[in-house]
């Protein structure tokens, strides 16, 4: 196993690029089915009951799942989230685990054992702000994916991540210790991608992409297009699309003429898309998400050309 081996493959043959993001909520109306949560009571019961006929409806249609661990721990149900990942395995379904981790190296190194030994996952998501010493104990899991935070799909990222940082380009210098040679000013999300360039550099490489990854919202397209220029070895994770209303047009920056390139998250759109039509009752919300999905894979392969 290779993650971004694994996920080319999976690509090319359900010919999809498409990421179903389980975040399970049962606050109100419309979430997860109320016949279920009558019906099973315990939160770890009913998620792992919904999540399970999600993926049944779906698995032949996607490569990847991407649950998010937040939702599992607001309702106490990490058992439903590893019995999920359980479960999409056997289904030969990868998965990304929205973890967005990070902290000094080692409390990273306990992050990246309990999500690759205890959960199981194929790959993480990781906020990547105290530098490479919090990225490196997941890249020591060789055969793992990381998503390194890059330019967010909320509207709010733009308070810092599109904040200039001043880099001072130095050259040494007889008199004092450096002289400044030049002031470089960059957007903190293309420093980022940056980073991720330069950590990419000495990994192996499957049909060109090494395992770290970056996560650049849809909402952004033209950031997007900024940040596939620099990150040329790298996949992207793509979230926004649909809920928040990105488009098909709003992801092509992130892919390459042969369809590869990123992968494209949907999560509430796809899930519970039973509640957007009353063309579905509560109990077809597998149908319904497995529509929403074809239709999804549909208009984005005609824009990449998959």
């Amino acid at each position: 196993m290779n993650f971004i081996e694994d996920l080319i493959y999976l690509i090319n043959e359900k010919k999809s690029v498409v990421c179903m993001g389980l975040d399970p909520r049962m606050d109100k109306k419309g979430e997860i089915p109320q016949y279920l949560i009558e019906e099973l009571q315990n939160p770890n019961n009913i998620i792992k009951e919904f999540n399970k006929i999600l993926i049944e409806n779906t698995y032949d249609l996607i490569p990847v799942i991407k649950p998010q661990i937040a939702f599992y721990e607001k309702y106490d149900a990490i058992e439903a989230l590893k019995e999920t990942i359980k479960f999409a395995h056997k289904k030969d379904l990868l998965v990304i685990l929205d973890a967005k981790r990070n902290d000094i190296g080692s409390t990273s190194e306990a992050y990246a054992y309990s999500i690759f030994n205890n959960l199981k996952a194929d790959a993480c998501t990781i906020n990547a702000y105290l530098g490479f010493d919090g990225v490196k104990p997941f890249l020591n899991y060789k055969d793992r994916g990381v998503f390194i935070l890059t330019k967010t799909s909320n509207p709010s990222s733009v308070e810092f991540q599109d904040l200039f940082s001043i880099k001072l380009d130095k050259v040494p210098n007889e008199i004092s210790k450096y002289e400044v040679k030049k002031k470089i000013l960059k957007r903190n999300y293309l420093q980022m991608a940056e980073l991720i360039n330069d950590w990419s550099k000495n990994l192996p490489k499957f049909s060109d992409f090494t395992n770290i990854g970056a996560v650049v919202g849809a909402t952004f397209p033209q950031e997007l297009k900024k940040i596939r220029d620099i990150i040329k070895n790298s996949f992207i994770l793509i979230p926004g699309y649909g809920a928040q209303g990105a488009l098909a047009k709003d992801i092509k920056h992130g892919f390459y003429e042969n369809s590869l390139g990123s992968i494209v998250n949907s999560s509430r759109n796809i899930i519970y898309a039973y509640n957007k039509t009353k063309k579905y009752n509560p109990e077809d919300f597998g149908k319904a998400a497995r529509n929403e999905i074809i239709n999804m894979s549909n208009n984005i392969n005609k824009v990449i050309g998959l």
